[in-house]
């Protein structure tokens, strides 16, 4: 069974070769699920940045390894905005000018802008998160306006098995954001399609299973 970190250096490689000579892709280890333990363990092996779903277990391994830097990638409700914005560095799925006011406002003026990316829903599905394509513009002004926050750039998720289509519409999308707000992040791809993702213009992959496995736990807080 390989280690955390033989599989650390098996995602760097899919992403260098993925990438070729289009410039660099961060890579996200997506923690959730994961004991703090595993993450010393891709620390370990020179991952610094790591993604979360769900506030609360974010908050307790933030207790136990403070120095690194962390990622909201899970939905975000009104009642968590305050912990999210006095806690995270990035928070990849805004989706309403209320919660961006919230975190603008409860964002602490020691710590530096928030960085946060809206998550536009390229799929059009009315199960997936994110605003639709048509709305963007409209909440990307409304989020370059508040002095707490920095506009990076658009999450999306493709559904499994996508066509190359929906990437590119992503990238379209941020092409466009990047022109009128100087983005500069396009977080896109995961495990199964990172590949795919970074091909289509993926600046950031979310990568969990393909580094820490299944997860060992379902989720123990909301």
């Amino acid at each position: 069974m390989a280690t955390i970190s033989e599989n650390l250096q098996a995602v760097r490689t899919r992403i260098e070769r993925a990438t070729g000579a289009s410039g660099q892709v961060i890579l996200l280890a997506v923690s959730k699920g994961h004991a703090a333990a595993r993450i010393v363990e891709a620390l370990a092996a020179g991952q610094k940045a790591f993604g979360e779903n769900y506030v609360q277990e974010a908050v307790q391994k933030m207790q136990a390894l403070p120095a690194l830097e962390w990622h909201l990638i899970g939905p975000l409700q009104s009642n968590k905005t305050r912990p999210a914005a006095e806690r995270f560095a990035w928070v990849h799925t805004l989706q309403s000018e209320k919660i961006a006011r919230r975190l603008s406002e409860q964002r602490p003026a020691a710590l530096a802008p928030l960085n946060v990316l809206i998550q536009v829903n390229v799929s059009s599905e009315a199960s997936k998160s994110g605003v639709a394509p048509g709305e963007l513009h409209q909440l990307a002004r409304a989020v370059g306006s508040l002095p707490r926050l920095k506009l990076r750039g658009l999450m999306a998720m493709p559904e499994a098995g996508a066509p190359r289509a929906r990437y590119r519409e992503a990238r379209t999308l941020f092409e466009a954001l990047r022109g009128e707000f100087s983005c500069d992040t396009l977080s896109m791809g995961m495990s199964d399609d990172l590949e795919t993702a970074i091909e289509e213009g993926a600046t950031l992959v979310r990568v969990g299973t393909a580094i820490f496995g299944q997860r060992s736990r379902a989720r123990a807080v909301a």
